[in-house]
């Protein structure tokens, strides 16, 4: 053999011994798997966002709070009602019109200026606000609800103390939620229906609102009744046209009419993959309202505080100072005056509020910072209502920050308030707010009122034909900021999971 043939040969021997070292002692690349770690958390999260309502407790607190805020309002200015809003408000019906051409906004208000027709309008106010608290008809009641804080907010745009823009927005958003899974009548109602096998469609009451809804807006729009709006020039009104009946407010009210009736249909009669993809059509809309809730407290917090940073008193640390010695906010003057003019809380105070503000939406990347600045923020709603004497204002932040409190503190306190009322009516039953379980189907009425179906009841349920969108259960669930998954137990009942 020849000494390039043996060293060729010894070439191909090396190569070959190197081709069939074993794996393990070749360098993994730093890539490997990433493509398939990436499909694997995108189709965990598609799944989540489609097959679950996220934030049960969260959106139920929302719902309570909001209608809670605004029911007190209106009861506190009940013997005020008409000089606020009504035929005696110094904004006048023709001012009101005018602003109304030009801002295009709703309200029932501008249809009459009768005094019977105001009366009637503030009681359903009231009556509604009392049936969305308690979680009756929910999905019709946030409707009306919106009506009716539109219609008396924009009646009279003057009055309101900054948290009539928060429950301005939140009645809109609370339309798009699921706000009824747990703490509410309809959840009870649809458990009590399961357990004794009836279809949730089976919902005569349902059905008869929802045709005198139907019946309301025809009239309203058929019989002219809503023409109240005019153009004017300087002798007066020229011309009347119609607002409500339009492809603005109206068309919006006749989808939701038409929305809800549909999906009734689909529950009834098409109980197969149209229900399946109707369920997971609802899902995606209640978990983007969600996070629009969530954004809009973002929003208001950061321009808050960034607009803080740019004023000098606030830089100089005495801006609260100044609240505090102001007449129009001074419940308690000799407390106020006091706690004023003490410089170091009074600076303690200005930065620790621009520090709050600016601070919480970049808090949300780590759930104890969230916590703990989101206890801080109510604290100090509660001192604005206490020293500033604005209570509602406080009340609506206060609502509007519980969409971000822990899953597990508000089982526990679902708990804490639903004991006495199960002691009050001396039975035992299933615990206040129960979470849906895992497999059950949600069971709505015709006004879409949605809760969790108990596990015995699911037999009953798939004998009806009617599938189920199964939950995700998995390691990740309930690691979000409070925003879903079911509570831990073995912690205590206060503390959020590490």
């Amino acid at each position: 053999m020849s000494s390039d043939s043996a060293r060729h040969l010894g070439a191909g021997d090396q190569a070959a011994a190197e081709g069939a070292a074993p794996a393990g002692n070749r360098q993994p690349s730093p890539f490997a798997g990433l493509g398939e770690k990436f499909d694997s958390s995108l189709a965990r999260g598609v799944s989540n966002i489609t097959r679950r309502a996220l934030g049960p407790y969260q959106t139920a607190i929302v719902r309570i709070g909001f209608a809670f805020v605004w029911l007190a309002f209106m009861l506190r200015e009940f013997p005020h009602r008409h000089v606020l809003y009504g035929p005696d408000s110094p904004w006048g019906h023709d001012l009101a019109v005018r602003l109304l051409n030009d801002n295009h906004a709703f309200t029932v208000l501008f249809w009459s200026d009768d005094r019977a027709f105001f009366e009637l309008v503030y009681l359903l106010g009231i009556a509604v606000c009392v049936a969305l608290l308690l979680g009756w008809r929910t999905r019709l009641m946030t409707v009306l609800f919106m009506i009716t804080v539109l219609s008396l907010q924009n009646r009279s745009v003057f009055m309101g103390d900054g948290g009539d823009n928060v429950v301005h927005l939140m009645a809109l958003y609370l339309v798009l939620s699921r706000c009824s899974q747990v703490w509410s009548l309809d959840a009870r109602r649809a458990r009590r229906a399961a357990e004794r096998g009836v279809p949730a469609t089976r919902d005569p009451a349902g059905v008869l609102l929802w045709a005198l809804c139907g019946l309301v807006l025809a009239l309203a729009q058929l019989t002219g009744f809503a023409t109240t709006l005019a153009l004017f020039d300087e002798h007066g009104p020229i011309l009347s046209f119609w607002e409500f009946p339009g492809l603005g407010w109206g068309g919006i009210f006749w989808g939701l009419w038409l929305i809800y009736g549909g999906w009734w249909a689909v529950r009834r009669f098409a109980p197969g993959e149209p229900r399946l993809v109707g369920e997971m059509i609802a899902n995606i809309i209640h978990n983007a309202g969600l996070l629009v809730i969530m954004v809009q407290v973002c929003i208001i917090y950061s321009a808050a505080g960034w607009y803080k940073i740019q004023g000098s008193r606030w830089q100089d640390g005495t801006a609260v100072h100044y609240p505090l010695n102001l007449d129009y906010f001074t419940p308690w003057p000799d407390l106020t005056e006091q706690l004023g003019n003490v410089g170091m809380l009074v600076m303690v105070l200005t930065y620790g509020t621009v520090f709050v503000q600016v601070a919480f939406p970049f808090a949300l990347l780590n759930r104890k910072a969230k916590n703990i600045l989101l206890f801080l923020m109510i604290g100090e709603h509660i001192g604005i209502a206490l020293l500033l004497g604005l209570p509602f204002f406080s009340l609506a932040m206060i609502a509007m920050d519980s969409v971000f409190l822990p899953t597990v503190f508000l089982v526990w306190l679902g708990r804490q308030a639903g004991s006495p009322v199960r002691r009050l009516l001396g039975r035992r039953g299933a615990e206040p707010g129960t979470a849906p379980a895992a497999g059950a189907a949600p069971a709505k009425g015709v006004t879409g009122a949605e809760a969790p179906v108990p596990p015995q009841a699911a037999p009953a349920a798939a004998q009806q034909g009617e599938p189920r969108i199964p939950a995700q259960a998995s390691a990740e669930d309930g690691k979000g900021s409070g925003s879903g998954g079911e509570p831990d137990d073995r912690r205590p009942a206060w503390a959020d999971r590490g």
